[in-house]
């Protein structure tokens, strides 16, 4: 198989002694095994066979489906196909004794057609589009047309993963699992979202168009800030197209598949997406001030709660911010709202991303005021929360203001009607990232800070049976709620432990195998992480901030314009083993700090030399704290 933009080609190759069929059915569609009521749907649908004089067949049709995993209601595919192999029969049929019915079968009725051919090898063409079976055909025909070769389509794809992707970084090592492992994780991070300008069948706009956002709550942390830096064009395309999904459906997403909002896990995080790529001065075509308007409505309107999920009926999961009542009114979330530490944490975040834009636009009464309300996530903390000999931890809270009696290692199902999504309290607790130094007040001071990240890391402390294949640790790597965490030693000043956890948990969690993640790729946000712990820095999404760790090996990234980002690195010992700074160069100064800003090293290009060792030098111990620009003792 191979395609293009909008068609695909297929290669069927039978047995010399059989007969050769090839059978398209309309109503398959993805079911699932969970009972949680995501599974697509078939709706209807319909086939229509033309022949010519050659007896080479083509197909036309559409097929409707609807639900899935965002609960979207109907949607439409068109699809024209030719077969370049003359047939010996044909038939097409809605009838269910036609194809044999399964589990697919929803309405239990199948629609298709079966195509035999006396060849053993038969290739097909298929278009496919959102507005109709012309647009389809047009596509098929422009985009592979007769006479076509399978393998010329295969190169020229391959062509374009070499020279859009894979040439974005040179890496600079011959260790071949490595390579294997670093442009594998590119790949499986660059095969979503979809862009689909031209193809919207919901309303026409100049803007892009970017479909199969699958979802802003995993991706903003690592997978945006990559694709900016790797991608600017296709970052700034789907930016506007966020901006302009809000212009016509209300919302902006945090999640969104077949040209419909939904779900959001706990906030409105194309919030972060957006303040990330504003404080790094991304510009282009963006209309900054329509992009601040559609953050306000996710910061001030709360959504009706007219697309019911059963499985969290209390309020909208589809698009905005549903417990926003309670934020507005309590300054925090209560148990009113499924997910609400979650939903608590993520506003946050959320608020702290309109502060950033809203400040760098001059609007000085909203940034005071989001500001504020990005530190509400401190109404959740209760002081006498313990677990493992700490104290204090992000809790549920009722309506009357009184904490919910919780184990801070326990979070029920961890899933979509509890109060924490994916991750424990523990976890939950080291999340504000925009205000750490008041978090690590919170918890006692910098010693005890580490401390409690250690034990997050240690073997065997978490409850029984959670993370047995990872050591049954507190951190859980299979979920990108954590993604963070084991870099905030940067915080405390200790950026060797960072180094030291985040190496550990790539190098066991992650190889270039068909189980070589930790958890679902989550539209790439796995491979992502990876990829920044192999460059050796951390973004800090909604801020110009980025943590320096250790790089796997040198390379050079090609930033756009004729500016690249050289990393090198100068190891001694063994290499695997030589993972500590000695010592860095940002741009040929002597740098001591264990972070840097978008403007060193990413807006005009620049250099990072590396020294690196076995042992831990003490390097960046007397250097400046990374930013906690929510903090008071730090924005003073």
């Amino acid at each position: 198989m191979a395609a293009t933009e909008h068609a695909g080609m297929f290669s069927y190759q039978f047995p010399e002694d059989s007969q050769a069929n090839v059978v398209v059915n309309v109503s398959h569609f993805l079911s699932s095994s969970r009972g949680l009521g995501t599974e697509q749907r078939y709706v209807n649908g319909s086939i229509t066979i033309h022949h010519n004089n050659h007896h080479r067949p083509s197909y036309t049709g559409s097929a409707s489906y609807n639900n899935g995993w965002n609960l979207a209601p109907d949607w439409t595919i068109y699809f024209c196909g030719h077969f370049d192999s003359p047939i010996t029969n044909d038939f097409s049929s809605a009838s269910p004794s036609i194809f044999r019915r399964g589990p697919h079968d929803f309405n239990n009725r199948t629609v298709g057609a079966t195509f035999s051919f006396a060849d053993c090898n038969v290739t097909s063409r298929v278009g496919v589009s959102w507005i109709s079976i012309a647009k389809a055909c047009r596509f098929v025909d422009d985009e592979i047309p007769t006479g076509s070769s399978i393998d010329e389509l295969a190169a020229a794809a391959k062509n374009n993963w070499n020279t859009q992707i894979f040439s974005k970084i040179r890496a600079e090592t011959k260790d071949s699992e490595k390579l294997e492992l670093f442009y594998s994780s590119l790949y499986g991070m660059n095969l979503m979202p979809s862009n689909r300008t031209g193809e919207n069948p919901l309303w026409e706009s100049s803007e892009p168009y970017y479909d199969d956002i699958v979802t802003l709550w995993d991706l903003f942390r690592s997978a945006t800030p990559l694709i900016q830096i790797l991608q600017p064009v296709a970052y700034e395309e789907e930016i506007r197209s966020m901006i302009d999904i809000w212009r016509h459906d209300g919302y902006m997403p945090d999640g969104r598949s077949s040209n419909f909002n939904g779900r959001t896990q706990g906030g409105s995080n194309a919030d972060n997406v957006l303040a990330d790529a504003y404080v790094k001065g991304v510009v282009g075509r963006i209309d900054w001030s329509d992009g601040y308007k559609a953050m306000v409505k996710d910061a001030e309107v709360p959504p009706p709660n007219n697309h019911v999920d059963p499985a969290a009926p209390d309020s909208l999961d589809k698009e905005g911010r549903s417990a926003l009542p309670d934020w507005l009114a309590l300054h925090y979330v209560s148990t009113k709202y499924t997910r609400s530490v979650t939903r608590a944490v993520e506003y946050s975040a959320n608020d702290f991303a309109l502060y950033q834009v809203a400040k760098g636009m001059g609007k000085t009464e909203d940034a005071a005021k989001y500001l504020n309300r990005s530190r509400n996530w401190r109404n959740h903390w209760d002081p006498n929360a313990t677990a493992l000999g700490f104290s204090g931890f992000v809790m549920p809270r009722n309506e009357d203001g009184s904490f919910v009696k919780q184990d801070p290692l326990s979070c029920g199902g961890c899933y979509w009607s509890n109060a924490y999504y994916e991750a424990l309290p523990w976890e939950y607790t080291f999340n504000p990232i925009h205000d750490m130094a008041t978090l690590i007040d919170y918890m006692g001071g910098t010693e005890q800070f580490i401390d409690r990240l250690n034990v997050t890391f240690e073997r065997n402390k978490g409850p029984k049976g959670r993370t047995v294949a990872f050591g049954n640790t507190i951190f859980d790597p299979t979920n990108e709620v954590t993604f963070m965490t084991p870099y905030l030693y940067h915080y405390a000043g200790r950026q060797d432990l960072s180094v030291r956890t985040a190496r550990n948990l790539a190098e066991k969690n992650f190889n270039p195998g068909k189980s070589g993640l930790p958890g679902n790729s989550d539209s790439g946000a796995m491979q992502s992480w990876l990829l920044w712990n192999m460059i050796g820095l951390y973004p800090v999404t909604g801020q110009t901030t980025f943590l320096i760790g250790s790089p796997w090996f040198g390379m050079t990234i090609d930033l756009g314009h004729g500016k690249t980002l050289k990393i090198t690195t100068s190891q001694g010992g063994n290499d695997a083993a030589a993972i500590y700074v000695q010592s860095l160069r940002v741009n040929g100064r002597k740098w001591n700090k264990n972070w840097l800003e978008w403007n060193d090293v990413f807006a005009n290009g620049g250099t990072l030399d590396f020294d690196l060792a076995e042992e831990p030098s003490g390097w960046s111990l007397d250097g400046e704290l990374p930013p906690s620009p929510a903090s008071e003792r730090q924005c003073l």
